[in-house]
């Protein structure tokens, strides 16, 4: 495997090499541009790289459904670290282009809810076309295929184009999570503020299904950052669910969370534990500590010893 090198979704000057570039172990590694989110992780697979960055929520559009599918299906990969990125966008044109000049613009989809406003205002007539990233519809700029992309500001120079409008965001304080995924191996080290990912299947549809699976993590203290379906190909109304908890495999309320899970589904992906980027620790409910599941195990077999109380 090739460890010096690390793959993201290119080409270069797109949000995630931005993202990728804030690592210090950025620094000594070979980054290489890849076409797609697929691309980028199948790199990881074949051992041509040793991790990739990519993109998987947004604070303004939600999951990246790209992401979210590839580490659902195909050969397992882990998530070992997490980059948060504040997200503005520039308008780049080619040199001596107006704002009355642009009737085509582009951009990555998920760029397209965080500008709309924007483009109502200022250029209400002008025609959206997506482009497989920010950086990717820069290109095309330069190559007379459209006449403005919205991407960083910071990719303009990369492209001989200039910024005709910068720090366009129609909700402030957006952000880009990234995720730094690598083969299946040991956890990252618990940290004491983490998060931890998985995949988890239905078993059979019936009425509270996802209630009682959801209640594995309840009854445990275990709060739910994020939850969300995604179809598994297997035919309509047959859904996975991707999310991420509060907390680290090495905590007993996850762990017993995960192990209730995989004991009622039929397949359950775990895909990591990692430190959080903003390093917020979670606020434990009373019961729900380690000493506490740890207490009541003690409990129990002094009650198996005849000594229980």
């Amino acid at each position: 495997m090739s460890a010096t090198r690390y793959t993201y979704l290119g080409p270069e000057g797109t949000f995630t090499e931005a993202a990728l570039r804030t690592l210090p172990e950025a620094a000594t590694r070979e980054l290489v541009p890849m076409v797609s989110v697929p691309a980028a992780l199948d790199a990881v697979r074949a051992g041509e790289a040793g991790a990739a960055l990519v993109p998987i929520e947004n604070s303004v559009e939600g999951g990246v459904t790209a992401t979210l599918d590839e580490l659902a299906a195909g050969p397992p990969l882990m998530i070992y670290r997490e980059v948060l990125l504040p997200i503005s966008f520039a308008l780049l044109v080619r040199p001596g282009t107006a704002l009355s000049d642009v009737r085509t613009v582009t951009g990555h989809p998920v760029a397209q809810p965080q500008v709309r406003h924007w483009l109502e205002k200022h250029l209400p007539d002008a025609r959206w076309t997506s482009s497989a990233s920010n950086a990717d519809g820069a290109r095309q700029v330069r190559e007379g295929r459209f006449d403005g992309a919205f991407a960083g500001e910071f990719a303009a120079p990369l492209y001989g184009l200039e910024p005709l409008a910068a720090d366009i965001h129609d909700a402030q304080n957006a952000t880009t999570r990234f995720v730094l995924v690598g083969r299946p191996g040991r956890p990252a080290a618990p940290t004491g503020a983490d998060r931890t990912s998985a995949v988890f299947w239905l078993g059979d549809d019936h009425p509270g299904a996802l209630l009682e699976l959801l209640q594995e993590f309840a009854v445990r203290g275990v709060n739910l950052m994020r939850i969300e379906s995604r179809p598994t190909g297997e035919g309509l109304g047959r859904y996975c669910f991707s999310v991420d908890a509060e907390g680290h495999l090495t905590d007993r309320r996850v762990a017993e969370a995960l192990m209730g899970l995989r004991r009622i589904c039929p397949k359950v992906r775990y895909l990591g534990s990692y430190p959080r980027a903003d390093q917020v620790r979670p606020r434990l409910r009373p019961g729900t500590a380690d000493a506490d599941f740890d207490g009541a195990s003690d409990w129990l077999n002094r009650c198996l010893d005849g000594r229980g109380e």
